[in-house]
């Protein structure tokens, strides 16, 4: 049964039309229209720099955030790579989360605000996260890396995995998926029945955002719907879903995938919660956070 809290927060979602800004294709085109015009901000709030040591840099044309424990040494070394359907920047549930990382994990976070849709397509996108990923394993430090995506940015973040691996067979220590956005067709059937109930997502607006990112290449290409790539040699992966979301369907997709590749997958599926549960202020979100804290912790004796 889901908490008091959650569900409250569930139908505020549902009261106040958060569905509607990505419900349909026209929306999300009027989403991207206005980004064109006005750009939203990726900064990260002053608060952060109150516990956090941060710094910018580029790599190429996208901004790269680096945020560091203040005073102390990280022990571990995380990506984060944030979600927004390819078309919405960071936004303070991401800093929320990239805080919690730094606090409670003591790990240096890399943040990239990477190029949205339909400028960063996945052919162009996919590379760089994979080479960020790669510089970030190869920097040394105390610890293992821990790659961890929400939403579209873990779809951009198994891609980047997957590249990775094909390239030089290397692999963090660890990938976190929170509610992926893997198969950016939107063709599951068995997404009909579960959009009724989420109070977030809506299929119509997905299938465009996806369009958007996918550019030139097919909605089946590994680099567009990572789904559809091989899951052979990954790394072991923590996947958390809710019951209330219209893309749980590419978690079990990728759980059943994995599991046939002899991927290890540790799984998190909650009752009643909606997409990116982990990033919200509920009891289920901080259970969720205290596993990842834990999870990047279990990687400090590694090099």
């Amino acid at each position: 049964m889901p908490s008091l809290r959650s569900r409250a927060l569930s139908a505020a979602l549902v009261a106040t039309g958060r569905r509607r800004r990505l419900a349909t294709a026209e929306a999300v085109r009027a989403t991207v229209a206005r980004a064109a015009r006005r750009p939203a901000s990726h900064l990260p709030p002053r608060s952060l720099g109150r516990v956090a040591e941060l710094s910018r840099t580029f790599v190429g044309a996208w901004p790269v955030y680096d945020a560091s424990p203040r005073g102390q040494e990280p022990v571990a070394r995380v990506l984060y790579v944030h979600g927004g359907a390819y078309v919405d920047e960071l936004v303070r549930p991401h800093w929320s989360l990239i805080r919690t990382l730094v606090t409670q994990a003591r790990a240096r976070v890399v943040v990239p605000a990477y190029v949205l849709a339909p400028r960063g397509t996945a052919d162009r996108n996919v590379p760089v996260a994979a080479d960020l990923l790669s510089g970030l394993i190869e920097s040394g430090g105390a610890g293992g890396t821990v790659l961890i995506g929400d939403s579209a940015g873990a779809g951009l973040a198994l891609a980047a995995a997957q590249r990775l691996r094909e390239r030089t067979g290397a692999q963090p220590s660890r990938i976190v998926l929170i509610s992926p956005w893997l198969d950016l067709s939107m063709s599951h059937p068995g997404q009909a029945a579960l959009e009724a109930a989420d109070p977030v997502l809506a299929r119509a607006g997905l299938a465009e955002a996806g369009r958007l990112y996918a550019g030139t290449l097919a909605a089946d290409d590994p680099r567009v719907s990572p789904l559809h790539g091989s899951f052979d040699g990954l790394a072991p992966l923590t996947v958390f879903t809710g019951t209330r979301d219209v893309l749980a369907t590419d978690s079990h997709e990728l759980r059943r995938r994995a599991a046939a590749a002899g991927a290890r997958v540790e799984w998190h599926e909650e009752p009643g919660m909606p997409h990116g549960y982990p990033l919200l202020p509920v009891p289920e979100g901080r259970a969720a956070r205290d596993r990842i804290v834990e999870l990047i912790g279990e990687t400090a004796g590694q090099d």
